[in-house]
């Protein structure tokens, strides 16, 4: 059965395009988009859908979104949004992710639809500093080097930062490490 999916997001461009990369998948049924936040509430009761892709600027508090309804909320990211906002959303899809990273982040996000569930979102701190390293555009080899490692370790933290992040692009990894704040621009140079 498909899961209805709902997009509020006020630029008709962004729209267009996740509208674009969804339709044609067996997962999901895109409902109408909403373009804000002001009629939310009587939507997300007509339309009961069973995931939410918001600008997470529309809103300030998304528990008030669930409501009765069980649902996943996830946040569309294009603009830097504070951690702490991002952490009471299921997950987070960014503008510049891959259409498969996007699809399965939204599988992801889904109530019982994974084993990874948000106690295994956490990155460790080893994790951490792989991905740090990963993002500063070092090799494998280079970062076991650094982290008194070996390869094979450091191929089985990047998987498990792959796993739980939903993003498998040295790319989206970079942004995500910036996003969280755990390098900053000046650290790419």
């Amino acid at each position: 059965m498909k899961q209805r999916l709902l997009i509020v997001e006020p630029s008709e461009l962004i729209i267009e395009g996740l509208k674009s990369i969804l339709d044609g998948q067996i997962r999901f049924k895109v409902l109408e988009p909403e373009m804000g936040a002001d009629q939310l509430d009587e939507r997300l009761a007509a339309t009961r859908p069973d995931i939410v892709l918001i600008n997470p600027t529309l809103i300030g508090n998304v528990s008030r979104l669930r409501g009765e309804h069980p649902m996943a909320v996830v946040a569309l990211v294009y603009q830097y949004v504070e951690r702490e906002v991002l952490k009471h959303y299921d997950a987070v899809v960014d503008i510049r992710d891959s259409r498969a990273v996007i699809i399965e982040t939204l599988a992801q996000a889904l109530p019982g639809d994974t084993e990874a569930g948000k106690s295994n979102y956490e990155l460790t701190k080893r994790e951490t500093a792989v991905l740090v390293e990963l993002a500063q555009g070092k090799t494998n080899k280079e970062i076991a080097d650094a982290l008194n490692v070996s390869v094979h370790t450091v191929i089985s933290h990047r998987k498990n930062i792959s796993h739980k992040t939903g993003i498998k692009s040295v790319a989206g990894l970079t942004v995500y490490a910036m996003l969280n704040n755990l390098i900053d621009e000046s650290a790419l140079l």
